[in-house]
């Protein structure tokens, strides 16, 4: 792992006797840095001249950070203090840092590497030794030296030049030399032979060399700084850039001929130059660059079924009222999902309308509610397929006889039951009770009789005031001929009344022509007329003259 690693450690540079503000050696990876100091400090004056460099002392959290130590000692011995204190007043050697935490004020790691297990007290820091073991040690005893560590965002390159070029970098924490590999950014680059600096950089959104001056500079150093091609015509560095680039004003980068192009959709590349273009449901405005909305509903005559409305870049399609969208159809809406019927429900304009199987009818109170009806002396049963059994509307009885297994409801006649005190008139499933001529209906089925006063007044029941044309309560007998001897009984019947009648006309006559006599008589019963005779003159007067 270690040989894999080593080279891609990526720079020592050591400098001669170490200066306590600059580090002996360093080395960078791609986003981190570590430099040496062999100076002997304490913990906290470590920490102090790390901190001045733009960085901190050295935390070890995996194999890589084993690595760079081991290239950094270049086979010096000593003790150097690492990024690890003790924040517990005692060590906890069954942890892996025992207690410790990273001076970055955090205790991730996934490696260690302890020289001895023992608990101590006090305040303790950490130092590593030629061995790369760890060692405990109070930090205000001075070490040999320590390691410093420095992170950034992204790297430049070492910079790529012919043979016996001679480069010489120096990085923004002090460490200086010609073998690093990557360098982090505010780094410089010298090249005395060219009386040539160059600075690592951000440009266009990343890290790359680049100077203050444009153009090129001499191609035998990382291509002149050229993206594209570099060449040198009359000892004079020139970069070009392939088709569809153009060259940018530093005289080094190409660009597309759309950056910076004011279109506000789509830049389209032609050869060295471009147009703009809109997305669809858009055109190109006449400033050419800018995009106007399509109004799609005007463009396309009908473009959807019922509405159209035109939104920014598009359409969109919507329905009346009474519709709804229906996979990219407007159908009518249906409200019979939403209603309250008990049986059936039909949609019409502006609503529903509730109704009701075969035998029943629409309650006249609650409208959503079916009861059972039936108009005809005879209906067939609702009946239950589950539980077999039936009903009948109110008036009605269950008939079991009703042909092929069916069962049928018959009509009850109320009136063969006396229910009505005068007339009753019978009704599929009810009755009806009228009252003779000077009668009202009273409470549904009684009869009450009309005072004098209410004479002139409105008769109840179905009976007017005038002639009325009696009804024979029975059916008179058949006309037959009579026996002769019938006859003449009947005819000497007619002539003993006709002899008898005519014997008391006489008896009457006679007894008023009698002579008066001086005799009272009087009646002594209480519907007796009380009579007095008088004297009358004799004699009787004929027939057609007074008395």
């Amino acid at each position: 792992m270690r040989r894999l690693l080593l080279p891609l450690l990526l720079g020592l540079g050591i400098a001669g006797e170490p200066e306590p503000a600059a580090p002996s050696g360093a080395q960078c990876l791609e986003h981190d840095c570590f430099g040496i100091f062999w100076a002997a400090r304490s913990f906290e004056e470590a920490s102090a001249v790390c901190r001045r460099g733009g960085g901190h002392l050295m935390t070890v959290r995996s194999t890589v950070g084993e690595d760079a130590i081991a290239v950094l000692l270049q086979n010096r011995s000593g003790w150097l203090w690492l990024g690890l204190r003790l924040r517990l007043p005692c060590t906890q050697p069954a942890q892996r840092l025992r207690g410790f935490q990273w001076v970055t004020g955090d205790g991730h790691t996934d490696y260690s590497n302890w020289a001895s297990s023992r608990q101590q007290c006090g305040e303790i820091c950490v130092a590593v030794s030629r061995e790369l073991r760890w060692e405990e040690r109070l930090c205000k005893a001075p070490a040999d030296g320590f390691f410093c560590e420095y992170n950034y965002e992204g790297s430049c390159p070492r910079l790529s030049a012919d043979e016996g070029l001679l480069v010489t970098y120096a990085t923004p924490f002090g460490a200086r030399g010609g073998d690093f590999l990557v360098l982090p950014p505010r780094s410089t680059a010298v090249v005395p032979s060219m009386g040539l600096e160059l600075r690592c950089d951000e440009e266009n959104g990343g890290l790359r060399w680049r100077r203050a001056a444009p153009g090129a500079w001499p191609c035998r150093l990382a291509n002149g700084g050229c993206e594209g091609d570099c060449r040198e015509e009359g000892g004079e560095p020139r970069c070009s850039c392939p088709d569809g680039k153009l060259l940018d004003a530093d005289g080094r980068s190409c660009r597309s001929p759309c950056a910076g192009a004011p279109c506000q959709h789509h830049c389209i590349v032609t050869g060295t130059t471009f147009f703009c273009m809109c997305e669809l449901g858009y055109r190109l405005a006449a400033d050419g660059s800018s995009c106007e909305d399509n109004d799609d509903c005007a463009l396309v005559p009908a473009l959807c079924e019922q509405i159209c409305v035109n939104t920014e870049g598009g359409f969109e399609c919507r329905c009346h009222h009474g519709y709804e969208m229906v996979e990219g159809h407007c159908r009518p809406v249906s409200r019979c999902y939403e209603a309250p019927c008990e049986q059936q429900c039909e949609d019409v304009p502006g609503g529903y309308r509730c109704s009701c199987f075969p035998g029943y009818t629409i309650d006249s109170q609650v409208p959503s509610r079916c009861v059972l009806h039936c108009n005809r002396s005879q209906c067939p049963a609702q009946c239950d397929p589950h539980s077999q059994s039936c009903e009948c509307p109110e008036g009605f009885l269950l008939d079991d006889e009703g042909g092929e297994g069916r069962k049928v409801c018959v009509d009850i006649d109320e009136c063969e039951m006396n229910y009505c005190e005068h007339n009753c008139t019978n009704h599929p499933g009810s009755y009806e009770c009228h009252c003779h001529d000077g009668y009202q209906l009273l409470k549904q089925n009684h009869c009450t009789k009309i005072l004098e006063e209410d004479g002139d007044g409105e008769y109840s029941g179905d009976f007017r005031p005038g002639p009325q044309t009696p009804i024979p309560s029975r059916t008179p007998p058949k006309a037959e001929h009579l026996h002769p001897g019938v006859l003449v009984g009947i005819a000497m019947g007619v002539l003993s009344v006709a002899l008898a009648l005519l014997a008391l006309g006489y008896h009457l006559a006679k007894k008023r022509c009698r002579t008066p006599t001086t005799m009272d008589y009087k009646c002594s019963g209480p519907h007796e007329k009380e009579m007095g005779l008088q004297p009358v003159a004799s004699g009787c007067a004929t027939s057609g003259q007074k008395l």
